[in-house]
């Protein structure tokens, strides 16, 4: 367990957080891909049929207490969708929001391979030595995806918590959990509203499931 977002155990006593970890739905931009990082784009209407569907999913097998979203709209409104499924509210949560790609936000990869060529290659081979021109990298993105599970372990012990995020936020949060480098960035795939689960208290953590997508209904996503 990384040292750096667990929690001080106190007296020793602690329950077991469930997390249940969702990408938002499919949006524009997805194909051809493009870098939409800060954009505040909107699901599309495959998107929302994705998240009414992780949404159904998820209050036919568990009992979410608290749902967290990315302040972006396309996780927002999927955290609204699984709310009214599950009859809970959906709060944001600042720390899951997107990467900032700065000067490469809403550039296809064609386009910032032809202006950035080697940062471009580095970032498909070796994304944790990369920062973004006038925008973040993935330390920045692992500080703030700390914070976030140090909280839910600290505030919500033995409770069902939902935290919708994006394709990045989610691959560096299980990297987290995992205790893997951020090197393995790529090794972690996150479909628009994958499900991972995981069980976690302030001595272990258990990867249920990673990226379950046959809740959805409509064709696999691109």
């Amino acid at each position: 367990m990384d040292a750096r977002w667990v929690y001080p155990p106190g007296d020793g006593t602690s329950s077991m957080v469930k997390l249940l970890i969702v990408r938002h739905g499919h949006v524009e931009g997805i194909a051809p891909e493009r870098f939409r990082g800060r954009r505040d784009i909107t699901l599309s209407e495959r998107g929302l049929e994705e998240a009414r569907a992780v949404a159904r999913y998820i209050a036919s097998r568990y009992e979410p207490t608290r749902i967290f979203t990315s302040p972006l709209r396309r996780c927002v409104q999927t955290g609204q969708e699984i709310g009214r499924a599950c009859n809970v509210s959906a709060s944001v949560q600042p720390e899951l929001t997107d990467l900032d790609y700065g000067d490469w936000e809403w550039q296809t990869h064609a386009e910032v391979a032809r202006d950035w060529p080697k940062l471009f290659a580095l970032w498909q081979t070796a994304p944790h030595r990369v920062r973004f021109p006038h925008g973040e990298s993935l330390q920045d993105l692992a500080g703030r995806v700390s914070n976030a599970l140090r909280s839910i372990l600290e505030h919500h012990s033995g409770e069902t918590v939902v935290a919708v995020g994006h394709d990045s936020t989610n691959r560096v949060m299980l990297l987290e959990l995992l205790d893997l480098a951020l090197s393995g960035y790529r090794r972690l795939a996150q479909d628009p509203c994958g499900l991972s689960e995981v069980d976690m208290d302030m001595q272990r953590i258990l990867v249920r499931r990673v990226n379950e997508t046959q809740h959805l209904t409509l064709s696999p996503s691109v």
